[in-house]
């Protein structure tokens, strides 16, 4: 599990990847116990699907998962490529359970790769997190993280010309800030952090652990 890094104002600083040091995809520790999110209004509103969200599955699924991630966080990318698979075989892709994935990142690099993401569009955003995701090992220790992440997504159609525009694109960058800010407000401060039925789930999940909870709360 990755802690934030953040300055005055909470503007995303440059942290340099913890000095570039990439963790692999070696299951971590188990996080901590889920902690019930105290049922505010702005916190309720928050945990249910705003206007721009990224939603996995069916809208109307009757469960839902909110994830806050940083595209720069290997426990993040552990659980896009090792525990989401099976999630959304059993439970999203069945209709019950729905994803929303916010953006929390933890570095500049993060905040860029959440742009790039922005600029693929509803329709192939996921999939281009997934390229994200997969490809992390090679572009986030790079020397030019961006300039290497852009090899791997020509294969979704975003060419350097695209992606430079795109993170020119102040309206890209605001819509990743604005995840970022909605997560300070739920008590979000590492990654990846779950939200599942009121209830907040930091650092890492088994399936096992995920699927008991979603499955105390799936009618």
């Amino acid at each position: 599990m990755r802690n934030i890094l953040i300055v005055a104002g909470g503007v995303v600083a440059v942290a340099a990847i913890v000095a570039g040091v990439y963790f692999g995809t070696r299951p971590p520790a188990a996080g901590p116990a889920p902690v019930a999110v105290a049922a505010t209004p702005d916190k309720a509103s928050l945990m249910a699907v705003q206007p721009g969200d990224h939603v996995l599955g069916d809208s109307k699924a009757p469960v839902t998962i909110i994830e806050y991630a940083s595209l720069t966080c290997s426990h993040c990318a552990h659980f896009h490529t090792q525990i989401l698979p099976d999630l959304k075989k059993k439970w999203i892709d069945t209709g019950k359970v729905k994803l929303v994935y916010r953006d929390f990142p933890l570095d500049q690099v993060a905040v860029k790769a959440g742009q790039i993401a922005e600029c693929a569009g509803k329709d192939r955003y996921f999939g281009v997190l997934d390229i994200i995701f997969r490809s992390q090992p090679q572009w986030a220790t790079a020397a030019d993280p961006v300039a290497d992440l852009a090899k791997p997504l020509r294969i979704a159609g975003l060419g350097e010309a695209e992606i430079k525009a795109c993170l020119a694109n102040d309206a890209m960058m605001a819509a990743v800030l604005n995840d970022y800010r909605s997560g300070e407000a739920l008590g979000v401060n590492a990654t990846p952090t779950l939200f599942i039925g009121g209830e907040l789930y930091r650092g890492s999940r088994s399936v096992e652990d995920l699927d008991g909870a979603l499955g105390k709360l799936v009618k």
